[in-house]
C-alpha cells in the first residue's frame, strides 16, 4: 500500500527537527558543547522517524535517522574503521499496565528474535549502558598500535597519544591466546567522583567547570596535547570487539568479555546474561535501583543477543543492529526555568546559591532546586531569575544548573548578587579575597551553624566537655533546648533527663525501664559536673572553642601569647590583629569580623557571665611596642602608592591619625612623601569611612599600647627551646604538657629535626625516638620532664 506524500506542515517540521539535530550532534560530537538535553534529543530523533515512516517521501540519504552522528572534524587525522561503530536502537518507558505495555519497545525486540530465529526465550548479554565516549582501540600481536573516536561510525579521529595516557587501557595485552589483529570497543568515561573533584579544583581555581561526566570526558580525549589529557581523571570500559584477523573468539558474546577480562581490559562488573523478556526487564529494574549509587552515570542499559551466530542472522537495519537494543532510564537532564535564586548556609557557615526551579522530571525524580555551587559559578554561567535552564541530577549528588539556555532569556532579566546579610541570623556575610566561598560571620548565633558551634565549643581540645558528643548535641538544638554554647552553663540534671526523655519519645525508643519509672541519671550528673568543671579554662582553649574561621589552636595561643587577655583580642582591629605575628590578612579579618557581630559578642558576654574563668590572662606582651604603630594602620589601608617607607616616615613625623591629617598633603610632600602617594592618601582620608575607620583602630591601638608593662619583661626561661614528645606519658597528658611547655615560651614541634632542643618519651614512644636518635638529638623520660616544669613553676 502506498504511503500518501507529505503535507507542507509536515515538510517544514521535517526539515526544522533535521537541522536541530545535526545541529545538536555537531555541538555534541565536534564542539563536546551540546546545548540540548539527551531527553530533548531522543524526543526529536523520535518525532522525526515518526514522521519519515508516515511519508516516504520525506526519507532522505542524508537524514540524521540514516547514520550515527555528525563526522568529527579538527585537528586529528581521520582514521576508518574496519568494522562500522553503529550505533543501536532506543527502547522508552511507556504508558501501560503490565510490563509488556509498559516496556513495548524491549517487547517487540524480544519477540522479533523469537519469531526470526525460531527459539522460545533467547539468551542476551546484558551491560549497563555508560555514558561516556565510544572508542576503538587496534592491538596487532598484542600491542596496542592505534585508538579511535566514533566518528561518524565509519570515520573516527585519531586519538592514540591521548588513549595512551588512560591508566585503563591496556598498552599490551595480557595472557595469550589472542588475535593477532584484535579491534576493542568500549568507552572512556570520567566516574562521579573525580569529576566533581576536578570540578571543586576549577571552581576553585576560577576555571570553567565540566558540564558532565560525559563531556569531560569527551573534552579530555579531543586535546590537542596529551599532556592534558593525562591530568583527567579518566576511566575505561571494554564492551564488544571489531575486526579480528588471526584468530578466533569464543561463540557467544559474555565468553568474548571474559576473554577480554583475561587479556587486561576492564569489563563492568555489572555485566550479566538473561533469558527472554523477563529476564531482560529484571536486569533493567536491578540496575536502576543501583543506578544512583553506581560510580559512573549511565543513561539505560544494553541488551546484545548473546551468541554471535544468531546475530548474524538477524542482521541489520541502515543504522543499528537487529540483535541489540539500549533501553533508557529517565534521561537525568531536563530543561526547566528559574522562578528564584536563594542562599542557603551551611553548618560551617558557607554560602551555597540554590536556584529555585519550576518542577521537572529529572532522573525520575520531580526536581524543585538546584545548587549554583557559589557565586563565581553563578557569574560564569550567568542564571537569572526567569531563564531556562538545562538542569542536571546524577546519582546521590544535589541536583545542579548545568548551563544557561541563552536564547530562551527573556527580556528585562538582571544579574544576580550576592546578598550583604545571612538569611538566618542576620550576620553580615563575608568572603576573602580569592575566595569561592563566601560564609556567614555569625557563628555563634546562626541557626544553621548551632550544632556545629556547640559540637565544636565542647570537643576535647576546645573546652573539653566530656561526654557531650555529637548524638546528645543533636538532641538539645533539635529540640530547641540549646541554643548557643552560653545554654550549655543553664543545663541541669533536670533538664538533661527531660532531654533525654523527649528525644526517646520522638524516636520511639523509650526504654522499658523508663516505662516502669525506673530513671537513670548518673550520665546526667557526669554531664553537669563536666561543664562545670570546663568553666575553669585558658584562654586559648576559650578562642578555639569559639570556632572563628581560620583560628586553630595555634593562632589561638598566639593571641594569648601576644595580647595578653579577651578583652585585648575583641577590642583589637585587623589592622592591629595582622601586626602579630603569623596573623595574615585573612586571619585578621576572620577574628575582627567575627568580634564584629554583636550577637557574638553577647554569647560572649553570657558565656563569662557563666562564671568561665581563665588562669592565664595577663598584660600583653611589650613586644608590641615594637609592631604597633601610625604605620601599621596605614599599612593596613593599603593606600595606591603608598609604600611601607612612605608610611614609616608619616608614623615617625605625627603622633596621632588627627595630627596625619591636620598636616594634610602639602606637608606630607614636604615631610619627603612622593606626591602621587600623598595625593592618593588625602583622597582616602578624605572619605568620611576611611576617616572614621582610621580614628577607631588607632583608639584601640593606643587602648593597648598604655596597657602593656612600663618596662620590658623578661624573657620567657624556655624561649628559644624546641621540643617534641612522644609517646604515653604516666602522668600528664600530651595536650597539658604542651600547654606547660609553651607557658614557659618554649615551641611544641610535631616531628624531630636538626633544631629541636630535645624529645621527652613516654611509654611506646615510635619513629620520632628513631629520628632522635639518627640526628643526634637528647631524648629525655617522663621524670625529666616533671623535673622541668616543676623547677619553673607550671608542674601538674
Amino acid at each position: 500500500m502506498s504511503q500518501p506524500n507529505a503535507p507542507a506542515e509536515a515538510i517544514e517540521r521535517a526539515a526544522t527537527l533535521r537541522r536541530l539535530i545535526e545541529e545538536a550532534n555537531y555541538r555534541y560530537h565536534v564542539l563536546d558543547e551540546p546545548t540540548i538535553t539527551d531527553a530533548d534529543y531522543d524526543r526529536s530523533m523520535r518525532e522525526l522517524e515518526a514522521l519519515e515512516a508516515e511519508y516516504a517521501d520525506l526519507a532522505a540519504i542524508d537524514s540524521p535517522t540514516r547514520k550515527v552522528g555528525a563526522r568529527a572534524q579538527g585537528g586529528f587525522a581521520e582514521v576508518t574503521h574496519a568494522v562500522p561503530m553503529l550505533s543501536l536502537g532506543n527502547a522508552f518507558e511507556q504508558e501501560g499496565d503490565s510490563d509488556r505495555e509498559r516496556y513495548r519497545d524491549v517487547a517487540d525486540f524480544e519477540r522479533r528474535i523469537e519469531q526470526t530465529l525460531g527459539r522460545r526465550e533467547p539468551v542476551f548479554s546484558v551491560e549497563p549502558k555508560l555514558d561516556g565516549l565510544a572508542i576503538s582501540l587496534r592491538y596487532e600481536n598484542g600491542v596496542f598500535v592505534q585508538g579511535a573516536t566514533r566518528g561518524d561510525g565509519a570515520v573516527g579521529e585519531d586519538v592514540t597519544a591521548n588513549l595512551r595516557t588512560v591508566k585503563a587501557i591496556p598498552l599490551r595485552l595480557r595472557g595469550e591466546g589472542w588475535p593477532r589483529v584484535l579491534e576493542v570497543r568500549g568507552e572512556v568515561i570520567m566516574p562521579r567522583a573525580a569529576f566533581d573533584a576536578f570540578n571543586a579544583r576549577a571552581r576553585e581555581a576560577g576555571e570553567k567547570p565540566l558540564a558532565n561526566p560525559r563531556n569531560g570526558a569527551a573534552g579530555s580525549l579531543r586535546q590537542l596535547d596529551p599532556a592534558v589529557t593525562a591530568k583527567r581523571p579518566l576511566a575505561f570500559f571494554a564492551y564488544a570487539v571489531g575486526l579480528v584477523e588471526g584468530g578466533e573468539l569464543p561463540p557467544t558474546h559474555s565468553a568474548t568479555l571474559a576473554c577480554l577480562r583475561e587479556w587486561g581490559f576492564p569489563i563492568s562488573p555489572d555485566v550479566s546474561t538473561a533469558k527472554g523478556f523477563d529476564g531482560l526487564i529484571r536486569y533493567f529494574r536491578r540496575i536502576g535501583d543501583k543506578r544512583d549509587s553506581l560510580p559512573y552515570d549511565i543513561d539505560g542499559v544494553v541488551y546484545k543477543l548473546d551468541d554471535y551466530e544468531g546475530q548474524r542472522e538477524m542482521g541489520f537495519v541502515s543504522r543499528a543492529p537487529r540483535w541489540a537494543i539500549a533501553h533508557k532510564y529517565p534521561a537525568q537532564e531536563q530543561t526547566t526555568t528559574v522562578e528564584g535564586i536563594e542562599i542557603q548556609i551551611g553548618r560551617t557557615g558557607a554560602v551555597t546559591p540554590v536556584a529555585r526551579l519550576a518542577p521537572v522530571q529529572v532522573g525520575g525524580v520531580t526536581v524543585t532546586n538546584a545548587t549554583l555551587h557559589n557565586a563565581d559559578q553563578v557569574a560564569r554561567l550567568d542564571v537569572r531569575v526567569g531563564d531556562t535552564v538545562i538542569v542536571r541530577r546524577a546519582g546521590d549528588v544535589i541536583p545542579e544548573v548545568a548551563r544557561v539556555v541563552d536564547e530562551r532569556r527573556p527580556e528585562g532579566t538582571v544579574p544576580w548578587s550576592m546578598p550583604a546579610a545571612c538569611p538566618v541570623c542576620h550576620s553580615e556575610l563575608l568572603r576573602e579575597e580569592g575566595a569561592a566561598a563566601y560564609r556567614c560571620s555569625g557563628g555563634l548565633v546562626c541557626a544553621a551553624q548551632r550544632k556545629e558551634a556547640i559540637i565544636h565549643f565542647a570537643s576535647r581540645r576546645a573546652m573539653d566537655i566530656d561526654g557531650l558528643g555529637d548524638r546528645f548535641v543533636d538532641a538539645l538544638v533539635e529540640l530547641d533546648i540549646v541554643h548557643t554554647p552560653a545554654d550549655l552553663y543553664e543545663l541541669t540534671v533536670e533538664r538533661f533527663v527531660q532531654m533525654k526523655r523527649l528525644a526517646d519519645e520522638r524516636d520511639g525508643t523509650t526504654p522499658e525501664t523508663v516505662k516502669q519509672g525506673k530513671v537513670a541519671t548518673k550520665w546526667a550528673e557526669n554531664l553537669v559536673a563536666s561543664i562545670q568543671a570546663s568553666k575553669r579554662s585558658t584562654l586559648p582553649r576559650f578562642l578555639f572553642a569559639l570556632g572563628i574561621m581560620h583560628i586553630g589552636e595555634s593562632t589561638a595561643k598566639t593571641l594569648a601569647l601576644w595580647l595578653g587577655s579577651l578583652e585585648a583580642v575583641r577590642r583589637a582591629p585587623a589592622s592591629v590583629l595582622r601586626a602579630l605575628p603569623d596573623i595574615g590578612d585573612e586571619v585578621a579579618t576572620s577574628i575582627a569580623a567575627f568580634f564584629g557581630q554583636e550577637g557574638n559578642q553577647a554569647v560572649v558576654d553570657a558565656l563569662l557571665g557563666a562564671g568561665i574563668t581563665f588562669a592565664d590572662e595577663g598584660a600583653p606582651s611589650p613586644k608590641l611596642r615594637e609592631r604597633l604603630g601610625l604605620d601599621v594602620l596605614l599599612n593596613a589601608a593599603k593606600v595606591s602608592k603608598l609604600g611601607p617607607k612612605s608610611t614609616a616616615l608619616l608614623a615617625k613625623t605625627y603622633a596621632t591619625v588627627t595630627d596625619l591629617v591636620q598636616a594634610g598633603e602639602h606637608q606630607w610632600i614636604v615631610a619627603g612623601v612622593p606626591t602621587a602617594a600623598a595625593t592618593h592618601l588625602w583622597a582616602y582620608v578624605s572619605d568620611p569611612t576611611h576617616y572614621r575607620h582610621l580614628v577607631n583602630d588607632f583608639a584601640d591601638m593606643q587602648w593597648l599600647l598604655d596597657r602593656l608593662p612600663a618596662k620590658s619583661a623578661a624573657a620567657l626561661p624556655l624561649e628559644g627551646h624546641t621540643y617534641v614528645i612522644t609517646g604515653t606519658m604516666a602522668s600528664l597528658k600530651r595536650d597539658d604538657a604542651t600547654e606547660r611547655l609553651e607557658s614557659l615560651g618554649a615551641k611544641v614541634a610535631g616531628s624531630v629535626s636538626k633544631k629541636t632542643t630535645a624529645v621527652f618519651a613516654g611509654e611506646a614512644a615510635g619513629s620520632k625516638l628513631d629520628k632522635a636518635t639518627e640526628l643526634g638529638v637528647p631524648v629525655h623520660g617522663e621524670a625529666d620532664l616533671l623535673a622541668l616544669l616543676t623547677e619553673h613553676g607550671v608542674a601538674p
